[in-house]
């Protein structure tokens, strides 16, 4: 099997998560752009996101396959078998990555038996080499390939392996969460402005706030009350803002988006 750097990976769809973890992937290093080929359904749109940063656009799903070691799918889940029947044949001697929400081992087993594959789901934080990416627990790649993938994917996420029958509420808490988060940021950002701050500056503090507490979160592995407690003082300005959150209902709110998401 090829290493990390002598690889192809190729990607069937190239929308907005691929074109992420492909950014990614050229931001960190881990690939160089000559590694990596696409193909989409619209060639010219391919062309455009590809061709200026060194990558190889391909006109067919079928070159695509056949010029990679590491196939990535991410093309809409009702889209996956038709688009992949014609290259059936070539999976079988590559390695699969699904990116396709809704796709885990079962229905790839039964899509494609003997093939080796692993779903997948990533947030679009990937980007920036600071995502989380779900790995489904069961797959079919063996442990060398396993650790291929591993390795690519920590250059622009934590990996977090994850159970089958949490994969689609874990993907609803990371995959949705950016949305939910950018909407927070825009609402402290607009109290910012309210009281005189640009807005540049207003959401650059409130994103990098964010960041830094979520990273503060990850690597302590303390409980975000803690986080939370630690800031506020006896008395003091902090407390009154969770207070006022707690009155509006900050929690049962985010709680009741993600039943709407599971309810869908």
């Amino acid at each position: 099997m090829k290493t990390r750097t002598e690889m192809t990976i190729g990607f069937i769809g190239f929308g907005n998560m691929a074109q992420a973890i492909a950014e990614g992937l050229l931001r960190s290093g881990a690939l160089r752009p000559e590694q990596i080929c696409a193909c989409a359904k619209r060639y010219d749109k391919l062309c455009s996101a590809t061709e200026p940063k060194g990558m190889r656009p391909c006109r067919t799903v079928q070159e695509t396959a056949e010029q990679s070691d590491l196939v990535i799918v991410a093309v809409k889940p009702y889209l996956i078998e038709s688009v992949l029947e014609p290259v059936r044949g070539i999976l079988a001697d590559k390695i699969i990555v699904s990116v396709a929400a809704g796709w885990q081992n079962d229905e790839w087993e039964r899509f494609v038996p003997g093939t080796h594959h692993i779903s997948t789901m990533p947030n679009t934080p990937v980007r920036v080499c600071d995502g989380v990416v779900l790995v489904e627990q069961e797959h079919t790649l063996t442990q060398e390939e396993y650790r291929l993938v591993e390795e690519l994917l920590l250059f622009i996420s934590l990996v977090q392996p994850i159970e089958s029958r949490l994969f689609d509420i874990a993907g609803t808490v990371a995959g949705c969460g950016p949305a939910f988060v950018s909407m927070f940021i825009e609402a402290l950002g607009d109290a910012g402005v309210k009281y005189g701050m640009t807005r540049e500056m207003a959401y650059r503090l409130a994103g990098k706030m964010v960041s830094g507490t979520g990273r503060m979160l990850v690597e302590s592995g303390e409980h975000p009350g803690v986080l939370k407690d630690a800031v506020c003082s006896p008395g003091g300005t902090t407390i009154r803002g969770v207070i006022e959150l707690e009155r509006s209902g900050l929690r049962p709110a985010v709680i009741n988006a993600i039943d709407a998401i599971q309810q869908r």
